[in-house]
């Protein structure tokens, strides 16, 4: 496929990249060698941004967004790449909170396809492009997204540029940059056990593998196997590891749709926070994020032990108002009066989603709308929802992406359970209306089990009238 400079539009480079493998399974760090090459042929757009790396199974992009929030508070220029988008590419890239803009988009894509097109044109030519040049070069989704997102931070010239790893980190896309200031991990439960291990401690182990020499790590001290694990990489490296636990953060009650908690500071002892979410596991996300950010600033220790503050740190004011301004779409997110979306995709997200609704204080009914890839422990995660018993009704529905689960295989898991407040559904979009419109005065809908459902349904609302 060939595309003229002058031709191409935003929505062709999208079908474009849509098309692409989404992701390889590479077996060992030696098959980098190739995106390592690729990223000096681009003129390494990496080498002067100021990176924070974050790896996780759970929270990754709510720590992102919590930290590029405190930091633009602080007057901070952030540049973000995450991962899945909802709805739109260009969510992947956010540029002081906001996503780029299509012509910068599609100037990324445009750069990194003549870079691959000249590289391959090469390969059936004299062979004169150098010993280091891989003899066949080919990217996959993740990693031309990434490039792009390289090429465009590295002309916004953020303060800031704070990556979330995709798949592990080890040998994820986004670990072939080397210029860290600080690395952070968040909960590690099971998720990706074909690909990344399965117990925690292995899966840590590759979570881990984004750790760099004397760069400090903050981590989320969750699970002890995985905590044990990381601490260990850590001290191989001569890396300072900074834990956060329960113990950093209290929970202080509901207001309206707000939660307040206390949370240990580095440097302001106990500050009190503001989440504009009734998602109880932000709070662990923000925790993170506010010592991730204070670690940034981090001076020498002061003679009693203590932490001193460096120049341009995020006072606590603008530590409140990064934490209460910020937003991160289909995490808990009211989409309509009463309606929920919620990105809990595996059995530990599904396990903070249930204790947030257990604790909603919701009177007046529940219903549920859920929807899950089959790679995923389906059985045991539809087991939870189901004897939670926290909701009148739950439906399910298939969603258009190629891994869902079908509704063959839900039925299968469903008959366990012969009860009679199980729908079905063959299309998300119908389901919405259906639940929406069915709802009693008062009825909550929560959505849950699939970030591709939440970005079905924001779809839904984004083209139809509720």
């Amino acid at each position: 496929m060939r595309f003229g400079n002058d031709m191409i539009t935003f929505e062709e480079a999208v079908a474009y990249l849509k098309d692409m493998p989404r992701f390889t399974v590479k077996k060992n760090p030696a098959d980098s060698r190739d995106l390592k090459w690729f990223l000096k042929k681009l003129g390494n757009p990496e080498k002067d941004l100021r990176i924070i790396h974050v790896a996780g199974t759970n929270g990754k992009g709510s720590v992102c967004a919590y930290m590029s929030s405190i930091l633009r508070e602080a007057g901070y220029r952030t540049a973000v790449f995450t991962s899945p988008h909802l709805v739109d590419m260009r969510e992947r890239f956010a540029v002081n909170g906001e996503m780029i803009s299509e012509e910068a988009f599609l100037q990324g894509f445009l750069a990194v396809w003549d870079a691959l097109q000249e590289t391959n044109s090469a390969n059936t030519g004299d062979g004169q492009r150098g010993e280091e040049a891989p003899q066949e070069f080919v990217l996959n989704f993740y990693e031309y997204l990434f490039c792009m997102a390289l090429l465009c931070f590295a002309e916004e010239k953020p303060d800031y540029c704070i990556i979330e790893t995709g798949l592990g980190g080890r040998l994820d896309a986004t670990n072939y940059v080397d210029n860290k200031l600080l690395t952070v991990i968040t909960r590690i439960s099971l998720d990706h056990v074909q690909y990344l291990g399965d117990t925690t401690a292995k899966i840590a182990a590759e979570k881990a593998g984004i750790l760099r020499p004397g760069v400090p790590v903050v981590y989320l001290d969750g699970d002890a196997d995985a905590s044990a694990v990381i601490c260990r990489k850590a001290s191989e490296l001569g890396a300072i590891q900074i834990p956060v636990s329960k113990k950093d953060y209290t929970f202080l009650g509901f207001r309206k749709k707000y939660i307040d908690f206390s949370l240990r500071s580095e440097y302001y002892n106990y500050i009190s926070l503001t989440l504009h979410t009734i998602a109880r596991y932000q709070m662990e996300n923000a925790a993170l994020a506010v010592r991730a950010v204070e670690v940034l600033f981090r001076s020498t220790d002061m003679p009693d032990g203590r932490m001193c503050a460096a120049a341009g740190c995020p006072t606590v004011e603008e530590i409140r108002q990064g934490i209460l301004g910020c937003f991160w779409q289909g995490r808990m997110e009211e989409v309509l009066p009463e309606v929920y979306v919620d990105g809990a995709h595996n059995d530990d997200g599904i396990r903070a989603f249930l204790d947030t609704v257990e604790q909603d204080g919701c009177t007046e009914g529940r219903r549920l709308l859920f929807g899950v890839a089959a790679d995923k422990d389906c059985r045991h995660m539809i087991q939870r929802v189901i004897t939670s018993g926290l909701f009148d009704r739950i439906a399910f529905t298939h969603m258009r992406t190629a891994r869902s689960l079908s509704l063959e295989e839900l039925k299968g898991l469903l008959a366990a359970y012969p009860e009679d407040r199980f729908t079905m559904y063959t299309e998300a979009d119908t389901a919405l209306r259906t639940e929406v419109s069915g709802r009693q005065p008062g009825e909550r809908l929560y959505i849950a089990g699939s970030l591709y459902l939440v970005g079905e349904i924001k779809e839904s609302l984004d083209h139809d009238q509720f």
